[in-house]
């Protein structure tokens, strides 16, 4: 039957989004999304006419000033936070309501806190940490002693993305963060959460323009302007575009990137509203590796440079980084207090990613410990390996159709989410250079030529996957006081992995797993609630080609992670003003996997559990908020007993975030905040027996507001690390090395915004 003649017997305002539902369906059977592509690609020149017609209608507002009031100005919370995201099945009641950990940074807090990448994310947020996060490459983030896969944790606008690239912040109204495990919002993550961003949306009029510059001589230009227009304001453009100059205080990290974007939609109906976005990004520097314990001392921090770049050879390439990705979305309401709502999307993802990358010392000889982890030798040695991986590509294709609405059946109230999404993923990577080059270098002398090694001949994995991903989730009211939430997720999977180089045939895997989620809560107090619940989530891991193991490509028996979390919730007001607090226990047991005697196999089990807590809210002139995170990590059941009843490298004990802020109503409104992240002692080996020291770093901004005649200008001094605390930041261990970040130095930038 085809999609119009199923719909045919409905009413107007629920045809249609039957028929697109159908119709996309329909289209990603076939495995074809090109029409999307189209649209997207019809799409761009309406943009381009659009930023005529804004620059024309800012013209014409710049003539009539005289007929316009002085325009408002708002001295809000620099650090404010809301306690929430956007989550789907979750009601739509206020934070303290909720039985998750969850919090939106919007676009102010984020420039209040200068943050700029999604690596920035660990000053705001204490359950937030690094994860290999570095110059020149893309973000790694760890939430709750987890760090997050790029390939599965990230959402925008809902759909699933790949991380796998440098995502840009300047078109994102928000970003969402969503603590604990994840297989309530996705078929297949690691645990400790998910990070969503939600781009700028043609909701109002907006003509800004911004301009910032750091004292490396970083240089960022950007403008966003957006508006609505028709008869009944049916039709709204936002446009962002950006160019920076990349500099850091860091040797050879010079380089530049670029951003447009666009966000169109169209209220076709009273019920029916179409939208679109689309971005184009591309940024092109040199990366920063880390150093290395010295055979098996950590190195003091005030003894190395943190300028120094060991990626810094005549032959070092850039890394470079493109993303072209695109949504259709159709909003519905159906009438009734239903809605639905069908996106499809596309995200397009090309890199080159190049590196002189330092690993071991003289030759694989300069261990330390069983788990024989590369280090630099003990005189300052290290080796260089010429590591080059052109072309890669990555493709991500969703469609997602929910419908959400209420009923009621006897005393309780049901709020149902019913949703289905579809997604393909597909990898095309070529044979890797990854060649150690013939001369030795030494910390004394970084910068000593050595000969490239550019020859490919290291085989990386080519993946497959498509997925679909059954949604039902419901939000049961018993009484004022008493709500509770089941939900379940049930995933189709297909997965394939094959050599590059083709002279393998992929291994490939069917398999269905079911992700089941509750919880309980009840308001024992006014505006306070205390709630409880578990939820499961899954990963599948399969073995690396060219590392020679015996079992390169193997797909992994499933591996399932169940988190259980108990919690207490309130907000009071103060002063006419909203304060918001939690404190919560969640304990996370994962299955692990390792290299075992040359096999790539289950391997054990990590128990995450700890105690998080937050406030924030604002005392008269006065802005503030706290968060911290106790967390015990440890390894059990491994056939490596060194590791076992061990704490995982590179995560802190405990960590502190605090943000505080004061605002003086003057002629000119000023509002200086003060940043300070504290983060634990953290292990640097899987035996633990070397930890980098507690470290703290204060950020200091200074926000000026000044209202003119025709526009309103936004003055922000900011520095990071104030005191140019000379530490290591973090000891990740991929690559099967042990490497060490130093705190970046001290960092003054200066920026105007200026809003029309």
């Amino acid at each position: 039957m085809s999609p119009a003649r199923a719909a045919s017997s409905l009413p107007p305002e629920r045809a249609l989004p039957v028929v697109i539902v159908l119709e996309l369906f329909e289209m990603h059977r076939q495995d074809s999304f090109t029409c999307a592509t189209k649209v997207l690609n019809k799409l761009s020149p309406l943009a381009l006419a659009v930023l005529v017609l804004l620059a024309q209608d800012a013209a014409q507002a710049q003539s009539s000033d005289d007929e316009r009031a002085l325009p408002s100005v708002n001295v809000t919370a620099p650090a404010k936070r809301q306690a929430r995201a956007s989550i789907p099945g979750l009601g739509d009641g206020p934070a303290w309501q909720q039985p998750v950990q969850a919090q939106s940074f919007s676009e102010d807090t984020l420039k209040d806190a200068q943050a700029t990448r999604l690596a920035d994310l660990t000053k705001l947020d204490a359950s937030t940490t690094d994860s290999y996060n570095t110059i020149g490459y893309w973000d790694y983030l760890t939430i709750r002693g987890f760090t997050l896969d790029n390939a599965y944790n990230y959402r925008r606008e809902g759909l699933p993305i790949n991380a796998e690239t440098r995502l840009p912040m300047d078109n994102k109204a928000s970003v969402e963060l969503l603590k604990g495990t994840s297989g309530m919002q996705a078929g297949v993550s690691a645990p400790g959460g998910l990070v969503n961003l939600v781009v700028k949306r043609p909701d109002r009029r907006v003509r800004t323009a911004n301009v910032a510059l750091t004292d490396a001589g970083d240089l960022l230009t950007s403008v966003d302007l957006g508006d609505r227009f028709g008869e009944r304001a049916e039709w709204g453009v936002r446009v962002n575009a950006a160019a920076e100059r990349l500099a850091t205080h860091v040797d050879n990290t010079r380089g530049h990137r670029q951003l447009f974007a666009f966000a169109v939609d169209h209220k076709l109906t009273s019920s029916h509203t179409l939208e679109a976005e689309f971005e184009h990004s591309y940024m092109s520097q040199p990366s920063v590796p880390g150093f290395s314990l010295l055979g098996d001392q950590l190195p003091s921090a005030h003894d190395i440079d943190p300028s120094i770049n060991l990626n810094n050879q005549p032959w070092t390439l850039p890394v470079q980084m493109q993303g072209d990705t695109g949504t259709i979305r159709l909003r519905s309401d159906l009438g009734q207090g239903w809605k639905s709502l069908v996106t499809v999307g596309e995200q397009r993802l090309k890199s080159d990613d190049r590196a002189a990358f330092p690993l071991s010392g003289d030759g694989y000889t300069c261990f330390h410990g069983p788990k024989d982890l590369a280090v630099y030798c003990a005189n300052g040695n290290f080796d260089l390996y010429d590591f080059r991986s052109d072309n890669e590509l990555r493709l991500t294709r969703s469609v997602l159709a929910e419908v959400q609405g209420s009923v009621q059946t006897g005393g309780i109230q049901h709020d149902m989410t019913i949703g289905v999404l579809r997604s393909l993923f597909r990898s095309g990577l070529s044979t890797q250079a990854y060649n150690k080059v013939p001369e030795t270098s030494n910390l004394s002398d970084p910068y000593a030529p050595v000969s490239p090694a550019p020859a490919p001949g290291f085989q990386v994995s080519n993946r497959r996957e498509q997925s679909t991903e059954w949604r039902l989730q419901d939000a049961l009211t018993f009484n004022r006081e008493t709500q509770a939430w089941i939900g379940v997720r049930y995933t189709q999977l297909h997965r394939e992995s094959s050599p590059t180089g083709g002279s393998e045939s992929p291994a490939s895997d069917d398999r269905s797993l079911a992700t089941p989620w509750a919880a309980l809560a009840y308001t024992f107090a006014p505006q306070t609630r205390a709630y409880a619940s578990w939820g499961e989530g899954i990963e599948l891991k399969a073995a690396p080609y060219g590392m020679g193991y015996n079992n390169p490509g193997a797909i992994l028996p499933t591996m399932k992670s169940r988190q259980w979390e108990l919690g207490i919730k309130g907000q009071y007001t103060l002063d006419k003003s909203t304060q918001q607090w939690g404190l919560n226990w969640f304990h996370i047991k994962r299955p692990e996997a390792d290299y075992i005697n040359l096999t790539y196999m289950p391997d054990g089990l990590s128990t995450h559990q700890g105690l998080e807590g937050y406030w924030q809210g604002r005392m008269g002139a006065w802005s503030l908020a706290g968060s911290g995170m106790v967390l015990d990590a440890k390894r059990h059941g491994s056939a490596q007993d060194f590791i076992n009843n061990k704490s995982p490298v590179n995560v802190p004990a405990h960590t502190i975030k605090l943000s505080g802020a004061y605002a003086w109503a003057t002629r000119l409104p000023l509002t200086l905040q003060l940043d300070v992240v504290h983060e634990g002692h953290r292990w640097v080996d899987p035996e633990n027996s070397i930890r980098l020291p507690a470290w703290t770093r204060v950020d200091l901004g200074l926000r000026a507001t000044q209202a003119l005649t025709s526009q309103t200008i936004t003055w922000r001094l900011g520095v990071t690390n104030l005191f140019d605390t000379r530490a290591w930041r973090e000891s990740p261990n991929p690559f099967g090395a042990i490497y060490l970040f130093p705190m970046p130095s001290r960092t003054v930038t200066a920026s105007a915004q200026i809003d029309f």
